[in-house]
């Protein structure tokens, strides 16, 4: 389960204390506490230049991330925001502690595919040339979640980015590669090409765009740029006309790499 926090501002806008760092990042990342709260801290100055993505924009686009989940209602993003710490203004996100039992998504043999309750990705070869395939839950979790990436067209959905917690719940994170105004959709989630959406679904995302025009809009005007709020726009448009979950497209890769 999350780390129980409280609530207030004043007591998350508290000293942010380092605790440790994630080496596995690809960007500076810390280990912190906000007076009990623990918490993930990504300081702007700590991201690495990218070709395709402006620099000095991560953190603002992994706040932007959450309030677009806020604006579905579904939790995908666990609550994140910008505010000063011990090596100037990053991204904070609450920690969540997962369940070292649950995989969301999954590599496994390909004579060893489980009979239901999985969707099939993409088939492959693994470093001893034995035939592999990619698979994730069959869940609506994974579902609103992959909803959620083509919006917010995440150019990184790897497998470690999606959370198994304890009660079931899947939470999302690692959300800097998002919100870019050309087509990025990288994600392990395409197990749901082609499905019709779902009522909920697509109410959520006619909710999304109508608020692009009201608080939501306001709110992502301070994080990302006018086109790409157009583009965002665009997304969900597309998506609400089609009514189904999209296939990749594009001439780059449809997965991120690594897949986890």
């Amino acid at each position: 389960m999350a780390t129980e926090a409280n609530d207030s501002v004043d007591a998350l806008d508290a000293e942010l204390v380092l605790t440790g760092r994630i080496t596995t990042a690809s960007n500076a990342t810390f280990l912190a506490r906000i007076g009990e709260t623990v918490v993930v801290y990504k300081p702007v100055a700590g991201e690495n230049p990218l070709w395709d993505f402006p620099d000095g924009t991560l953190a603002q686009r992994e706040a932007a991330a959450y309030l677009l989940s806020e604006e579905f209602g579904w939790n995908v993003v666990p609550r994140t925001w910008l505010r000063d710490g011990p090596m100037g203004v990053g991204m904070v996100q609450l920690w969540q502690d997962i369940d070292p039992e649950q995989d969301a998504v999954n590599l496994v043999a390909a004579d060893r595919l489980p009979a239901t309750g999985w969707r099939r990705v993409l088939d492959g070869t693994d470093e001893n040339d034995r035939e592999v395939t990619l698979i994730h839950e069959d869940s609506d979790a994974l579902r609103r979640m992959a909803i959620f990436d083509v919006i917010a067209n995440n150019a990184d959905r790897k497998g470690g980015h999606i959370l198994a917690l304890p009660d079931g719940h899947r939470h999302g994170v690692d959300h800097g590669l998002t919100f870019h105004e050309e087509h990025k959709l990288r994600t392990v989630l395409w197990g749901f090409t082609g499905d019709e959406l779902r009522p909920d679904e697509i109410t959520a995302v006619e909710r999304v765009r109508t608020t692009l025009y009201a608080e939501l809009g306001e709110a992502l005007s301070e994080l990302i740029t006018p086109l790409e709020l157009d583009a965002l726009d665009a997304r969900c448009e597309r998506l609400l006309s089609r009514g189904r979950f999209p296939a990749p497209r594009g001439h780059m890769p449809a997965v991120p790499w690594p897949l986890f």
